[in-house]
């Protein structure tokens, strides 16, 4: 039965739960008696609520405290082992692969390097498929125990009826590439198992946003910064945030050309490697045969050596103009989205940030409006480089905690329902 605003039982009893499940997973451990005022519930649905969640395996006594002149309260927790999801980043040198128990402790990691610029579908989905079944054998988790499986990827991510995510990757050669289908076919995972895909950038985003540096914010974008560049956008009209194509904002018209074939995006200028690529037609010395997370080591060798040795002229002026290009582009998001933080990740960024980031500030205040670049921090994500991966696995759990702690059952089978039908032959007619 709904109620006036459409919400039925079911809806307010898994509304509650997820409350419950939100405030012990973020604030626990919590006695019963916090957890009232933390969630808005009555003493009676949060006790109710709790028996449910205990019951179903999902939360556990974490000890006690004393009270005031009462009984000992008992202190409750999310049981780690209730749920186990996998997140995986298809990168642009590896493939990394993790099985996390529901408090996002890590319990095995596979990794995949990548060959340069090799983004073969089958390849891809090969890797992912092994690191799979690698992380669930070390662990001793059974596939039915998952709750899902995220992935982030690089490009725009649309879903499809019948055939799921599609990914839409120009800089990588992917042109629809139907990834969820591919990854399921011949999987060894039940078809119960959902798939998250999302782009690498949100993936990031809400790792930062639930545990890093965007804890907290109200207006946040997430910057990863890797072989090229994008970002996450978080605002509370899009609580989970939201990928945005950032790296291809032309920033110089008839400029470089870019991986997606355009002149001019900011990914020519301030991506790894297109920085790599400058600091070569410099007259820089690429390490040879080296990846791009050696080669970018050697630049900052270059160009910060140890005390006492030469900076390389080259390499700081390409760094120099890179942080330029990046203070712009970010001042971009700051006068558009007005945001009170910018983190920056991806493991370029990373690696990039603690030497940057000065500039970068002073360059995004200066071409940015007086205003919101007074009101913005711009600092780099706390979350390391495993950031992508996590994010990738709150994927699922997100979902499961919307569901109430319930875990998303099979596509319904059978007829269409009777209303389907009926609409379907008026349209025909």
């Amino acid at each position: 039965m709904a109620g006036r605003n459409g919400r039925t039982v079911r809806d307010l009893r898994r509304g509650n739960r997820t409350a419950v499940l939100q405030r012990l997973y973020f604030d626990g451990p919590l006695s019963r008696f916090e957890l009232g005022p933390a969630t808005g519930l009555s003493s009676g649905s949060v006790s109710n609520v709790v028996a449910d969640l205990i019951a179903d395996g999902l939360v556990e006594e974490a000890g006690s405290v004393d009270s005031d002149g009462g009984r000992p309260r008992i202190l409750l927790r999310v049981a780690p082992g209730s749920g186990h999801m996998i997140g995986v980043d298809v990168g642009e040198t590896r493939v990394r692969i993790g099985l996390f128990d529901l408090t996002l402790t890590e319990l095995a990691r596979a990794e995949r390097p990548l060959a340069q610029q090799r983004y073969e579908v089958e390849g891809i989905v090969g890797h992912v498929r092994d690191g799979i079944t690698e992380v669930l054998a070390g662990a001793g988790v059974g596939p039915e125990r998952l709750l899902g499986v995220g992935i982030g990827v690089p490009g725009i991510v649309e879903r499809m009826p019948r055939l799921g995510a599609v990914v839409h990757g120009q800089t990588i050669g992917w042109d629809a590439v139907p990834l969820e289908q591919r990854l399921r076919d011949g999987s060894q995972l039940p078809d119960s198992v959902p798939y998250f895909i999302d782009n690498g950038a949100r993936t990031l985003g809400q790792a930062e946003m639930w545990f890093g540096g965007g804890r907290g914010a109200r207006n946040a974008i997430v910057v990863l910064f890797g072989s090229g560049v994008g970002a996450c956008l978080v605002t509370p009209e899009v609580e989970h945030g939201r990928a945005v194509e950032w790296g291809h904002l032309t920033v110089r018209v008839r400029g470089r050309r870019c991986r997606c074939g355009a002149l001019g995006c900011l990914e020519a200028y301030a991506g790894a490697e297109s920085l790599l690529a400058r600091w070569g037609e410099e007259g820089g010395t690429l390490p040879e045969g080296a990846d791009e997370e050696t080669a970018l080591a050697a630049l900052l060798a270059g160009a910060y050596p140890p005390e006492g040795g030469a900076a390389d002229p080259v390499a700081l002026a390409v760094l120099e103009e890179t942080a330029e290009y990046l203070g712009a582009g970010l001042s971009d998001l700051i006068n558009l989205f007005q945001p009170e933080r910018i983190l920056i990740g991806g493991w370029a960024g990373l690696r990039l940030g603690a030497r940057l980031l000065p500039s970068v500030r002073r360059h995004a205040a200066a071409y940015a409006l007086r205003h919101p670049a007074g009101r913005v921090t711009i600092d780099v994500g706390r979350l390391g480089p495993e950031a992508v991966t996590v994010g990738a696995a709150i994927l699922p759990l997100a979902d499961f905690f919307a569901r109430g702690g319930r875990r998303a059952g099979p596509a319904a089978e059978g007829p269409a329902p009777a209303w389907h039908t009926n609409l379907a032959q008026r349209v025909a007619h």
